[in-house]
């Protein structure tokens, strides 16, 4: 036989595109179209309703960027039409390839009940099927003119990434609004085609089935009368109807298909955009639900489900009927999707209580997994986190964008730090906004890692991000690939059906053991200083406010304790924990309005601190310790006199000086407290910092070494940062000053200020203070430099053979080393709290207030030695999708910890980001709880949710070995449990004694709910 493919598809494809699909609707009437322009922010329906309207023509420019417009559409079904099935179809001008993420549109009826979204692949809106014809249509549409941020692939900065700087020119030209008919043949014939013609260019050249199919599909077009499409379409379809009646082979791969709408919570457009795009989606969402009875949608992020029930209250009710009918399954377990590596541990934890406690109050689920496909890497705090809150498995996608290494498994035990083991999938579909494309499922075949051991993997399809979710088109080749001969097996089933199924069939999966570190994105650890510093600071005044609320109200009578205003302020810091907001990879918009809202949670919590504090009483001054270590440092009253005191963990002690062991001397430019005494070079860098302790020099060349380093990534310039950015750099070692600016016996400062690059300016306050090894760097950045990265530097010399950065309940060790390829790519890692170097019976630390990017390198010197060195990612300056991102002012603190073991990093952490508080109080009740027993750290202290007032704390092993430790309370003590983290009892614990014997394993999480007694 002759090889006639090309002629052949070449046929098939001009057939398709140019006469098939022009004619899908059959014949249409125009709706009569008026429109109004909203002022300023988006206005209830009631409002638009009662609007002026204008008439408005196809063809004319509508939208200003961020703007609403309402158009008011009107028309009748013709009587003709009667029996068919009717639709409108409306096309709002949608450009550029993306399904979403542009101009969108909510449909409602004129009594203001949702409908339905239109989006760039999703025009319709059911009308009648079928019709009786004469219906009336009366529509209004709330159209968003978002801008598209992402047009010619972020090629360079744009003004239209904030409300304030996009301008007023109208963004998109208005097409089409007709009643029309769907040609239900001609429809089916199009999807036929669609999934046989991807099929068959995917199968192999030599493939048989391929062959097949060509010839079928040549067949079939002899039969379409290119007079009358719509009359022989049923006779083409009749034609194909073999080939696509093949069974797919015994062995095939299964796909389970869950429909998705990964719906960011703000990126490219506002909070107050994603409101109303959670709207649309889950609009069209019910309505698919409707036409498809074998149709589950797994959807996340119990903050969207909150904004649709206060917002959109009948498309809230259409989802409980969803969830009732098992069409809607509630995932994920999570408040948001948050970022995989930035947030502390207590905020993961309250992430997955608020949100599974979400679903379980509004639809009696408990969602079983942790659904975060999209995501920068993943903590190794996640497994025992994940557990803890209830879950069985995790799911996510990301990791496949890696640059360098292919991650070996696609279903696996992820391990985590504590030993903790979750069963855990990444859809070899390579994607989240899967559509059942031939290459797709060919993709999800070849990509598969299992091969021999399982059989199946997940994909998540639908448009996401304002595309309206999954189609009635994905859905009609789902049933298509049900059971087709040369691809992969969809079915369509709830994630939890797939995962039970998983790990059944691969019971000895793999196991991983550790973080999940994306190969990419790794300058979201830096990026939007701000908001970073912005979460930090919440999640440390979250904790401050609850420790001394829980104090309040255990000793101060009359005091109430503040669960709704407690509850509220944490879920807002976690929305901010959103993957595209902590991260730093949104708009200006987004990042301007969650700077506002951190001073806000900021000003409340300081509120909420100060009443719980004032309600012990007056007295006098007082200094206030919510770290869980003793603390002994200098404080400072309010005439700004230093004081020396010691302080209990998390317990208050009066503000009278305490003699340290040494004072501190200043002598030029050198400064020494007995423990440690650092020398500055004229320069303002540290030319010795030499622990007096140990008797050693700590630096192996200039430490507080500041460089600006050229930083432009490939692409995606506020995500990536790429390993060329190391090969353009310029030190920081002109001064304008080095001044010494206190010399107190308690402390010495020296301050160094710094000119550069366009206008830009650094100030330091070095100081060191009496009783502490800790050396701080007070930082104020003016920062106008554009695509720069500011790094600072500590060779220290020690030979490390690895880094411990501190993540969520623990730390990590990373090798210092680039023998692989897997260490070479971690060229740029995140850390909490601290960063600590170490050789067998001494190490450093390098803490910090708000920085989460380092790096960490050695070289061997000539003398043999090695030079370890650490370096802190202070500030960048990308320009996409934020032109302006980080410019301004920063203040912000990091230190050099010499001689610190990993429980002082641990401590001096802690202590850097709880400063000390002084307040006029008379209370000095005992401490709520105290912990005796070395590594046992307390996270988390409060009262228990359900206003029993039991008291709840969190604690942890920190060092990374076996601990043992009792826990006194300061109140008697009727009975204690250990909880899951939604504080539902696992196990009576131990009370003998009145305290609380604890045992942990390394990292290991243990949450205890601690009941009073009843006061006689």
């Amino acid at each position: 036989m002759h090889d006639e493919r090309r002629r052949i598809e070449e046929r098939v494809e001009r057939l398709h595109n140019q006469r098939i699909k022009p004619v899908i609707h059959a014949a249409a009437v125009p709706l009569e179209v008026e429109a109004w322009q909203a002022p300023g922010e988006p206005v209830p329906f009631a409002e638009a309703a009662g609007a002026s309207y204008e008439p408005f023509a196809k063809g004319t420019p509508w939208g200003p960027p961020w703007g609403t417009t309402w158009f008011r559409m009107r028309g009748q079904v013709p009587a003709g039409w009667a029996g068919r099935r009717v639709e409108a179809v409306i096309d709002l001008g949608f450009v550029g390839d993306w399904p979403g993420n542009q101009a969108e549109g909510l449909v409602h009826l004129a009594d203001g009940t949702p409908l339905k979204a239109v989006n760039p692949l999703n025009q319709y809106v059911p009308i009648a099927n079928p019709a009786a014809g004469g219906e009336e249509i009366h529509y209004l549409v709330e159209a968003a003119s978002n801008p598209d941020i992402l047009a010619d692939d972020f090629a360079g900065p744009t003004p239209l990434g904030d409300v304030l700087t996009a301008g007023d020119q109208p963004l998109y030209t208005f097409r089409r609004a007709d009643i029309a008919v769907l040609d239900e043949d001609v429809w089916h014939l199009d999807l036929d085609l669609q999934v046989l013609r991807e099929l068959m260019v995917e199968l192999g050249e030599h493939d048989p089935r391929r062959h097949e199919i060509t010839h079928a599909l040549d067949r079939a077009m002899d039969l379409l009368d290119l007079d009358d499409i719509s009359g022989s379409a049923a006779a083409v379809r009749a034609a194909l109807k073999p080939v696509l009646s093949r069974p797919a082979h015994a062995s095939a791969h299964v796909v389970s298909g869950v429909g998705h709408a990964h719906i960011d919570s703000a990126w490219l457009w506002p909070i107050r955009e994603t409101k109303r795009k959670t709207a649309r989606t889950f609009s069209n969402v019910t309505s698919l639900a409707d036409e498809y009875e074998e149709f589950v949608f797994a959807c996340s992020q119990a903050q969207q489900y909150a904004w649709v029930r206060d917002n959109h209250p009948q498309v809230w009710a259409r989802i409980q009927e969803s969830v009732k009918k098992g069409q809607w399954a509630p995932v994920g377990g999570m408040w948001v999707e948050a970022d995989g590596n930035l947030p502390g541990g207590e905020a993961i934890a309250r992430q997955l209580i608020h949100g599974k406690r979400f679903f379980i109050e509004h639809f009696g689920i408990e969602t079983k997994g942790v659904w975060l496909p999209d995501s920068f890497g993943y903590t190794a705090a996640y497994p025992q986190l994940a557990r803890l809150a209830g879950n069985e498995w995790f799911l996510t996608q990301k990791i496949s964008w890696n640059q360098t290494n292919k991650f070996p498994h696609h279903t696996f035990w992820w391990e985590g730090i504590d030993g903790t083991r979750i069963f855990t999938h990444f859809p070899p579909v390579d994607t989240y906004n899967a559509c059942f494309s031939g290459e797709e499922m060919a993709r999800a075949v070849r990509n598969y890692s299992e091969k021999g051991g399982a059989t199946r993997s997940l994909a998540p399809f639908g448009w996401g991000d304002g595309g309206g979710g999954p189609t009635r088109e994905i859905m009609e080749r789902a049933r298509r690939l049900r059971d087709l001969e040369g691809s992969a097996k969809v079915v369509v089933e709830h994630p939890d059906a797939f995962f039970k199924a998983a790990r059944e069939e691969y019971p000895d999966a793999p196991v991983w053991v550790g973080e999940l570190y994306l190969e990419l994105h790794r300058a979201t650890y830096t990026s939007q200083a701000r908001t970073k510093q912005g979460n930090r600071r919440s999640e440390h005044r979250m904790r401050e406010a609850e420790l001394w609320a829980t104090t309040a109200a255990l000793h101060a009578p009359g005091y109430a304790y503040p669960y709704d205003r407690l509850d509220r302020l944490w879920k807002t810091v976690l929305l901010h924990q959103f993957h595209d907001i902590l991260p730093g990879s949104s708009i200006a918009w987004v990042h301007r309005e969650a700077e506002a809202e951190y001073a806000r949670v900021a000003a409340e919590l300081e509120e909420l601190t100060a009443e719980a504090v004032a309600a012990l009483g007056g007295g006098g001054p007082r200094v206030f310790n919510t770290s869980p270590y003793d603390r002994a440092e200098v404080v400072r009253t309010a005439d700004g006199i230093p004081v020396y005191v010691r302080v209990p963990a998390s317990g208050s002690a009066p503000l009278a000086p305490v003699e340290p062991d040494q004072p501190v001397t200043v002598t030029g430019r050198v400064l020494d407290n007995g423990l440690v005494r650092v020398e500055l070079a004229e320069d303002g860098t540290l030319a010795s910092v030499r622990d007096l302790r140990a008797g050693r020099e700590i630096l192996a060349g200039q430490g507080n070494l500041l460089r600006l380093h050229t930083d432009l990534p490939n692409y995606w310039d506020a995500w990536d940062i790429d390993k060329h950015y190391r090969n353009r750099y310029t030190d920081l070692l002109d001064t304008e000053s080095v001044t010494v600016v206190e010399a107190d016996p308690l402390v010495g400062a020296v301050r160094v200020e710094r000119a550069f690059g366009k206008g830009s300016r650094i100030a330091q306050t070095i100081t060191l203070r009496a009783g502490s090894p800790r050396i701080d760097f007070e930082t104020e950045i003016d920062w106008h430099e554009a695509e720069k990265i500011l790094k600072v530097g500590f060779p220290v010399d020690i030979r490390a053979a690895h880094s411990s950065a501190e993540i969520q309940f623990g730390h990590v060790q990373r090798p210092t080393h680039t023998n692989t390829s897997w260490e070479a790519a971690r060229f740029e890692v995140s850390g909490h709290r601290w960063v600590h170097l170490g050789e067998p019976g001494y190490g450093v630390a390098v803490i910090n207030d708000s920085t989460y990017g380092h790096d960490v390198s050695r070289t061997v010197r000539e003398d043999g030695g090695t030079t370890t060195t650490v370096r802190l990612s202070l500030v960048r300056a990308p320009r996409v999708p934020d032109p302006g991102a980080d410019q301004g002012s920063h203040r912000f603190t990091y230190a050099l910890l010499p001689g610190a073991s990993i429980e002082d990093a641990v401590a001096e952490g802690y202590a850097l980001n709880l400063p000390l508080r002084v307040a006029d109080s008379a209370g000095a009740p005992d401490p709520v709880v105290s912990v005796d027993g070395e590594g046992v750290t307390v996270e988390a202290v409060k009262l228990a949710d359900d206003g029993s007032g039991d008291v709840v704390v969190r604690l942890y092993e920190s060092r990374g070995g076996r601990a043992a430790g009792v826990l006194r309370t300061g109140f008697a003590l009727a009975g204690a449990q250990v909880t899951d983290l939604l504080e539902r009892p696992l196990e009576t614990a131990d009370t003998a004694g009145g305290a609380v014997p604890v045992a942990l394993r390394p990292f290991q999480i243990l949450t205890l709910r601690l009941r009073r007694a009843e006061e006689s």
